[in-house]
């Protein structure tokens, strides 16, 4: 990722407490899982691997680009690669150019509906609490299909540009456009507040939703994995 998208993931979605630790900096998460969890490397040199396992019960590193050294080290000294993650964007404005729905809205604080969606998904109170955290103009998005709710998203802004997390579709209405619907409103939402690129973090895995976003207009602009090393039995 570069610097800009670095900055926006970490203002838009924050952990709990960083700090820094013999060239890493190390993250309380507060279960809000990986992004928010995992160390970088931010010394010079070889990494002190041996220090980080000493300051996290099941090492997480999260290797972005152009940290090849770095991703070797933790390859040699036994950590697996997890997640490999793009970062796509778009210039909001020519995705804005289609006409807003109102199927979708954005409100703030969310609704308890948007939170019961998102506890169905997997999206509990821990992340909750990282939109909480977030500084800055924010919003979550609502989606209903048929008047039913249907799909939920968070968006946030800083420094002139605007992240996505936790775009949700009930499985009910997938496969039914409102994806694309939510997508657009959070455009029209960006546009509104200044922000430029909209940008969004998608797992290489999730070849629908990458297809999604790249039939919008998103580019990938970015990329990073995570390197884990379970040491202790996670609960």
């Amino acid at each position: 990722m570069t610097p800009e998208i670095r900055k926006l993931l970490a203002a838009t979605w924050p952990p709990a407490k960083t700090w820094d630790r013999g060239g890493w900096t190390l993250r309380d998460g507060a279960g809000g899982g990986s992004r928010v969890s995992a160390a970088t490397w931010s010394g010079s040199g070889a990494p002190d691997i041996a220090k980080l396992s000493a300051e996290m019960d099941v090492p997480l590193v999260m290797v972005r680009a152009g940290e090849e050294e770095l991703d070797e080290a933790l390859d040699q000294a036994g950590f697996s690669v997890m997640d490999p993650t793009i970062a796509m964007a778009v210039e909001p404005g020519a995705l804005a150019a289609m006409p807003p729905s109102v199927t979708s809205f954005d409100i703030w604080p969310p609704l308890a509906i948007q939170t019961e969606l998102w506890a169905d998904a997997g999206i509990g109170s821990e992340r909750l609490a990282i939109m909480e955290r977030a500084q800055g103009h924010k919003t979550t998005l609502f989606g209903r299909i048929a008047d039913r709710p249907a799909g939920v998203a968070y968006l946030a802004c800083h420094d002139g540009g605007a992240m996505l997390h936790a775009l949700e579709v009930a499985p009910e209405f997938r496969r039914r456009g409102l994806a694309r619907i939510m997508m657009q409103h959070a455009a029209h939402w960006a546009l509104e507040a200044g922000a430029n690129p909209l940008t969004l973090l998608v797992t290489r895995a999730n070849t629908a939703a990458i297809a999604l976003y790249t039939s919008l207009g998103f580019q990938v602009v970015g990329h990073y994995h995570y390197r884990i090393k379970p040491t202790k039995a996670v609960s």
